[in-house]
């Protein structure tokens, strides 16, 4: 056996965060307000943006601001140049611009509630969402995202009811029957899942979110050959995203590819970064080949507790040039060089957030803290995703301050309740303040969402149930652990 059945329900829980299908912040249907030569140029310079022509788009756009420079609609185009440029900073100066001219500028306020849900969290952008609804409930873009926001929330019925007006608003809409789909199969309804991710079309027209969706009811049809064509297509697309890595590994193993898994696994096993999961897998793939000795020291590292270290991220191919070099640099030990070239970047491109978090990754690396906790709060003023929130908490340690990386943990888990990682780490927070009735409350929800497979996380929740008195539910979470590990399989 692979692992435990609920290994899967946790993965797909992680997967369905990406269910909002703009995470670049440029759809808008609405037709902007103006003169019609200025409506023009908005609508060639969104079909350039969308082409990738970003120049033509910001010529468009400048000859746009000479008619109306205090158009908000002209400020909301802006921001989403911006933020298709890497400018992610200056793209919030704008929305900020657009609703400084209208308050209840709809697209504006839109805008606004995706950039809060990427930087802060799903809780702070529901009021922005439902400000964007109170200012024109015909948003069909607007319903989409709050629909997905709750979903992604835990706010199932919520959810329902939104794709619902969305239905009603834009009956032909997509979005409808994907967000359907995803309830659907949230709900354990795969042959129904598939009927309406059909419908919507997304997946064939290779919405990445969609695609996912696909690839995660195929597994859960046993379709694992269909599942793992899927996602190799996305890890080619995002060759970092760990997540999707793991599901294609688990589908090829699913599919008794186990020398492929192992040829395509192996060494990033063997990297510092490698996820407990992704050991197991590979482990997997060599215990069911009959090599037992390179298959033993994947699962004791995959039984180890993690120390919550940021690690050095390996060099991958399609990454970024700029994280590329980085990676490579830093990978050789060269942490003053790595710092040198990431401050450079950030004189060059001081408005990417992306930038700003590799200069704060390279501080980090060469024992600077401080340094990295100023890159990467201005990372986060655009986009805080678990990655980065880890890597602040580890910094503020660092620089000894224990309670601002307690207080930034338990903020991330209030914005987003759903991620097992940020729930086990908080809770080893509390573990060693003592406070064992909040740390079983977080690690029985990150057990609920699937996380049950991890062997750390089952050893803390017997500790914490031994220190609370609750003999019989220690020892059956200890029971659990044990259960993981085959007792065969050691070194010879």
């Amino acid at each position: 056996m692979i692992c435990k059945p609920e290994v899967l329900a946790g993965l797909l829980a992680c997967a369905l965060l990406l269910s909002g299908c703009d995470t670049d912040h440029t759809a808008s249907k609405r037709t902007p307000s103006g003169g019609a030569q200025f409506v023009r140029l908005l609508d060639e310079a969104d079909a350039a943006m969308a082409g990738g022509a970003l120049p033509q788009a910001g010529q468009l756009l400048d000859r746009a601001m000479a008619l109306e420079p205090d158009n908000p609609d002209l400020w909301v185009a802006i921001a989403r140049l911006r933020f298709r440029g890497g400018e992610h900073l200056t793209a919030l100066e704008a929305a900020d611009r657009a609703l400084e001219l209208d308050h209840d500028h709809a697209p504006a306020l839109l805008m606004r509630a995706l950039m809060v849900r990427d930087a802060h969290g799903l809780a702070d952008a529901l009021p922005w969402f439902e400000a964007a609804l109170a200012a024109d409930d015909s948003n069909v873009d607007a319903w989409a995202e709050y629909a997905a926001t709750l979903g992604d929330f835990g706010r199932n019925r919520e959810m329902l009811a939104a794709v619902r007006q969305l239905a009603k608003i834009a009956p032909g809409e997509p979005r409808v029957f994907y967000l359907q789909a995803v309830l659907a199969q949230r709900g354990g309804k795969p042959v129904l899942a598939r009927s309406l991710l059909q419908r919507s079309g997304m997946a064939e027209r290779g919405v990445p979110a969609a695609v996912l969706l696909d690839a995660l009811i195929s597994l859960d049809q046993g379709n694992f050959a269909s599942a793992a064509a899927q996602l190799e297509a996305l890890v080619a697309r995002q060759p970092a995203n760990r997540r999707i890595r793991a599901l294609l590994a688990r589908a090829l193993l699913l599919d008794g590819r186990e020398t492929e898994v192992i040829a395509r696994f192996g060494a990033e096993a063997d990297e510092a970064e490698a996820s407990p999961y992704l050991l197991m897998l590979v482990a997997r793939a060599h215990e069911r080949l009959g090599d037992r000795a390179s298959a033993a020291p994947l699962l004791a590292r995959a039984y180890a507790v993690a120390s919550g270290t940021p690690v050095v991220l390996a060099a991958r191919d399609g990454l970024p040039p700029p994280t590329a070099e980085l990676r490579r640099i830093v990978l050789a030990g060269k942490v003053a060089q790595a710092r040198v070239s990431a401050q450079g970047l950030r004189v060059r491109f001081p408005a990417s957030a992306d930038i700003a978090q590799l200069a704060g990754d390279a501080a980090l690396a060469s024992g600077d803290p401080r340094g990295a906790l100023e890159n990467y709060a201005h990372a986060a003023r655009v986009r805080r995703p678990w990655p980065l929130t880890r890597k602040a908490a580890f910094a503020y340690r660092s620089a000894g301050d224990a309670n601002a990386a307690e207080t930034l943990l338990t903020r991330h888990v209030a914005g987003e309740p759903d991620n097992p990682a940020a729930l086990t780490m908080l809770a080893q927070t509390l573990a060693v303040r003592g406070e064992w009735k909040r740390v079983e409350l977080l690690l029985d929800h990150a057990i609920a969402l699937g996380a049950g497979h991890d062997p750390a996380l089952l050893a803390l929740r017997a500790l914490a149930a031994r220190e609370g008195g609750k003999i019989a539910a220690a020892a059956r979470f200890a029971a659990l652990r044990a259960e993981l590990r085959p007792p065969a399989l050691t070194a010879h």
